[in-house]
């Protein structure tokens, strides 16, 4: 093979790289020579990927199940990576935020639409049955979802509704004692926190309050105005956070609780989710009022948050039984 001057110029290159490093490049190159060429399947550990998947029950649905909510922690995992870009970026534009921005949207479309796959995808016979094998754990056990929120938004915004202004000047510490996910993980009898809620603590309560005291200044809402301060143009950032905000607000948890009425809904008695949350106050986005951008709402849209979604899906369940 010829020696052309795009290999020279590309083998000097790489000899300036290692010299650089106190390197040799020929040992490099004999690594080179003797290395296996790459697989698609080594690459992804796809062997590795394929075996994750453990159901307790023989029940052949229950594997639907687990694979939906891996592929929903990757792309939660997605969600966090560019979260991490924004907040982490030494020279932050409006079109780096808002190109980052509309990935995560691309995310939570793909999760949102897919979601079918659980409300239609599964018989609801094998669900209730294998569901019982499952306990107490629970999708509200999700520490990934939690912190893409805590990079969304100031913390405050994630404080139950009954205690926002209240506590709005507390520290980080005291608004995580009334975070509002906790009150959604509550014994329906008693009112006492569930051993879900008690386990998914112990696990990411340290985790949670560093990364809420990291993004103090780096959410996005904080961001967003750090932007808007230094006169950069951000109309089209704040139409991605709007979608964001409709995302993770009302479509995600609008989502669950469409499953939630499909499989646990059981006139007149409803059936308890497997982690006893209190999911018929829990997830509908009318009572909970989770809005990570206030300021980009007019107050007839957050009085009326959610409301017109959750009285369609209702509609919609009704007609077809």
């Amino acid at each position: 093979m010829e020696l052309t001057p795009q290999i020279k110029e590309k083998i000097s290159l790489l000899q300036e790289k290692y010299e650089a490093m106190g390197q040799d490049m020929v040992s490099y190159l004999d690594g080179l020579l003797y290395a296996d060429f790459l697989t698609y399947w080594d690459y992804i550990h796809l062997d590795t990927l394929l075996s994750l998947q453990s159901p307790k029950t023989p029940f052949p649905d229950e594997e639907i199940f687990i694979m939906y909510h891996q592929i929903t922690e990757l792309y939660f995992k997605l969600s966090l990576h560019e979260c991490k870009q924004i907040a982490q970026h030494e020279n932050l534009t409006a079109k780096f935020f808002t190109e980052r921005v509309k990935r995560i949207n691309a995310y939570f479309n793909a999760l949102t639409t897919s979601f079918e796959v659980m409300v239609n995808g599964m018989e609801k016979e094998q669900f209730l049955k294998f569901r019982m094998s499952l306990l107490p754990a629970s999708g509200f056990q999700s520490g990934q979802y939690r912190m893409i929120e805590i990079s969304a938004t100031d913390f405050t915004q994630l404080v139950d509704k009954s205690k926002r202004e209240e506590l709005s000047n507390a520290s980080i510490e005291e608004k995580f004692e009334h975070i509002y996910w906790k009150f959604g993980a509550t014994e329906l009898s008693s009112g006492k926190q569930t051993l879900t809620l008690k386990q998914f603590i112990s696990k990411y309560a340290t985790q949670f309050l560093a990364l809420a005291k990291e993004r103090e200044h780096s959410n996005f809402a904080s961001l967003y105005k750090q932007l808007e301060a230094k006169g950069e143009d951000i109309t089209l950032l704040a139409e991605e956070l709007r979608k964001l905000d409709l995302y993770v607000n009302v479509e995600w948890p609008l989502s669950h609780y469409k499953s939630a009425v499909r499989y646990l809904e059981k006139d007149p008695v409803d059936i308890a989710a497997t982690g006893g949350t209190n999911w018929q106050k829990y997830l509908p986005p009318r009572f909970q009022k989770r809005i990570f951008y206030p300021f980009l709402w007019t107050e007839e849209q957050m009085e009326e948050w959610g409301k017109g979604w959750v009285l369609s899906v209702l509609q919609t369940l009704k007609s077809k039984h």
